[in-house]
């Protein structure tokens, strides 16, 4: 992925590119998607994009293992996420069935920050909101104020997170929406996709912050919209 097309994939929001990438397979149906509703630690940010960087953790219980083997997972961990190509976002699937943990605070944010990561996607907790790193975007499940007994338990992995499936190094798009996964064979066209869905979609938009916009009006342009969506 070059420049520009990070340049513009950050420039527009995950509702954007799931209808471009419908633009771009020529029809309805793309499913990879997240579903339910995400929280997210700056609503006003912009999108994440990056590589997939995964990892699963828990936190309801202690680890099972002997501690030498969770720090050496949790050291493994950090370095995988400190050696990840850029750009990268972080995925983590808390595994519990009701995450209690905050794995993402100011340390966790702060740290990843500095390894050059763009953000996280998870299904578990966040907390610290006034302290996480700034452009450092949390989408989480939800807010709490312990971490509990947090700890990693697999790192590289496919890991489904809000319903979606990703695997290390897929590319994603989140924001305050959700996220999703740009397929591989998409991800040189996505550009030109998104030009042409906001073109189709200004014949509306223009014609209904027009003066005297009324149903005519909006007849003619959705017929227009219609002749050239997908």
């Amino acid at each position: 992925m070059n420049d520009a097309l990070l340049t513009l994939l950050k420039s527009v929001d995950t509702p954007t590119v799931c209808n471009a990438i419908e633009v771009a397979q020529g029809r309805r149906g793309f499913n990879r998607f997240t579903r339910g509703t995400v929280l997210c630690s700056d609503p006003q940010a912009g999108a994440i994009v990056g590589y997939a960087r995964t990892a699963r953790i828990a936190a309801n219980a202690p680890s099972d293992e002997a501690p030498e083997i969770v720090k050496a997972r949790r050291m493994a961990y950090y370095q995988y996420m400190a050696e990840a190509p850029k750009p990268a976002i972080t995925v983590i699937e808390d595994t519990d069935p009701e995450p209690v943990g905050a794995f993402w605070g100011e340390i966790n944010t702060t740290v990843h920050k500095g390894f050059g990561l763009s953000g996280v996607l998870t299904n578990g907790v966040m907390r610290d909101l006034g302290d996480v790193a700034p452009d450092f975007p949390v989408i989480a499940g939800g807010i709490g104020p312990s971490h509990a007994f947090v700890h990693v338990t697999e790192i590289d992995v496919p890991v489904t997170v809000f319903g979606l499936t990703v695997a290390p190094g897929e590319l994603v798009h989140a924001d305050r929406h959700g996220a999703l996964v740009i397929p591989a064979d998409l991800v040189d066209g996505i550009g030109a996709a998104i030009a042409k869905m906001q073109q189709t979609e200004a014949l509306v938009l223009d014609a209904a912050r027009a003066p005297g916009f009324d149903f005519a009006a909006f007849e003619a342009a959705w017929t227009a919209f219609e002749k050239a969506r997908t």
